[in-house]
């Protein structure tokens, strides 16, 4: 959720990155930069990763990744940073998911730049990039596990075994991999690993392979020393931010082969070396990993390494796509009524059986979080107590309308019936395009207001059924 207290009267930059962190488009409008060196950044920058343009960026709190990372609008009044030219930014951030059918497809960053130059050249003379925190901060800083297996919500079988798995294995320090469709909760049940074992107080460091460059990988992974590379200062790495606790690499098949082998070095020996030093350092860290595809085709793909999977799959939990345990539905839909009830001061009490009927027929590609997604949409849609059918995202309710229609039309019947069963679906898709305006729809159709009258009751259909 955005805080109320939001301020931001206009914007000089827009960003667009795909759910990689790859910036697909960048445009500044700030008098800092001319016409002719912002044409010049955006070639350079264009199809890079993020945080390579942005090297000082710390991935826990950029709100790009953390957006891309979490699906939900992120904001952030002062963040500052440098570029990978030396250039210094303090912006206002306003950055949103880009989401479809549930899946997070990237993000949209809309900034300000509030940049005074003497002000931060000043205040950081004699300190490295805000971003880049000192030793002994990085060293003290935690991710939180707030997740327990108490916080997973399901009665289907499958997954209630999946939990008493995970929950035996909490303790061990043998590594985990859990995999699964994106949106079926493997980050919950990491969480709940972690905070289900004797490390639970101790840190626990979470990081996307898949949303870090190649180029900054290893020294993110390892840390750094100072002069190691241009911008390198004295940085540990996740392994020592992880010590003693749980270290959570998600999107697994998304890291380099090159840096497998040395992942694979560290699990087997238990010691790390920072980019461009000589000294080993020992630790100890349990390892879980994560993806969103069947492990043994990612080898086969070349994606990762045999024996580093071998070593990954010591123990493994493949988690169920809703699709597969819709008797789940109910308590997700309750869970999210509840939860944006409270976040939304709404009163919102159910879901009508059309609503139902939906829910269960649709194959929900992206799994729980996409639902999750339907509600949220859904209840910002209504001041009733009850989600209905025309409160639903339009690429739902069109879905299961195709769907239907497609099987109705394939079905041999007298040709007038099936025009009729086309007219009517392409009505109610028009009603609901323009919110039950009826001009409107009219002119989409392209027939007379008066013609549209007549076939809303020739099929007895409410427009305002439609109004929003």
């Amino acid at each position: 959720m955005l805080p109320k207290n939001l301020n931001m009267e206009y914007a000089d930059a827009i960003m667009i990155v795909d759910h990689n962190g790859k910036i697909v488009y960048s445009v500044r409008y700030n008098p800092r930069f001319d016409d002719e060196s912002d044409i010049r950044e955006f070639k350079d920058i264009i199809n890079k990763n993020y945080l390579e343009v942005f090297p000082t960026l710390d991935p826990e709190q950029s709100t790009i990744i953390n957006c891309i990372k979490q699906g939900v609008p992120k904001y952030m009044e002062n963040q500052i940073f440098y570029d990978n030219k030396g250039r210094v930014y303090n912006t206002q951030n306003l950055t949103l998911p880009i989401i479809r059918s549930g899946k997070i497809l990237g993000a949209i960053e809309i900034s300000k730049d509030i940049t005074k130059i003497e002000e931060l050249s000043e205040k950081n003379k004699d300190h490295n990039v805000f971003q880049f925190q000192s030793k002994e901060k990085l060293a003290e800083k935690k991710t939180v596990a707030k997740y327990t297996f108490e916080s997973i919500i399901t009665s289907n079988e499958g997954m209630k075994e999946n939990i008493k798995k995970a929950k035996m294995v909490s303790d061990s320090t043998s590594s985990v991999l859990v995999y699964g469709e994106t949106g079926t909760g493997k980050e919950l049940f990491v969480q709940s690993i972690h905070n289900y074992s004797s490390r639970r107080d101790k840190p626990f460091i979470a990081q996307n392979c898949a949303a870090l460059p190649e180029t900054l990988f290893e020294s993110i992974l390892f840390g750094s020393v100072k002069g190691a590379f241009t911008g390198a200062i004295d940085k540990p790495g996740l392994f020592e931010l992880a010590n003693g606790g749980t270290l959570f690499l998600d999107e697994i098949n998304s890291m380099p082969i090159t840096l497998q082998a040395k992942l694979l070095r560290v699990l087997q020996d238990g010691i790390v070396r920072r980019v461009g030093d000589s000294k080993d350092r020992e630790v100890d860290v349990r390892i879980i990993t994560a993806m969103n595809e069947e492990p043994l085709k990612a080898v086969e793909k070349g994606q990762i390494r045999e024996d580093l999977f071998y070593r990954l799959n010591v123990v493994s939990l493949k988690l169920i796509p809703l699709r597969e345990r819709k008797e789940d539905i109910p308590l997700y839909v309750d869970h999210f009524i509840k939860k944006y009830n409270n976040e939304l001061n709404k009163n919102v009490k159910n879901i009508s059986s059309d609503v139902k009927n939906i829910f269960y027929s649709y194959s929900w590609p992206g799994n729980v979080r996409e639902l999750q997604h339907v509600i949220e949409s859904s209840m910002n849609m209504l001041n009733k107590d009850r989600i209905d059918t025309k409160h639903l995202p339009i690429y739902l309710s069109e879905n299961i309308e195709n769907r239907g229609l497609n099987e109705e039309i394939g079905e041999i019947k007298p040709l007038n019936d099936a025009v009729e069963v086309l007219e009517k679906s392409m009505i109610i898709r028009a009603l609901k395009r323009t919110n039950g305006n009826i001009s409107k729809a009219g002119n989409l159709l392209r027939i007379p207001r008066q013609t549209l009258h007549y076939k809303l009751n020739k099929y007895e259909i409410d427009a305002t059924k439609y109004i929003r």
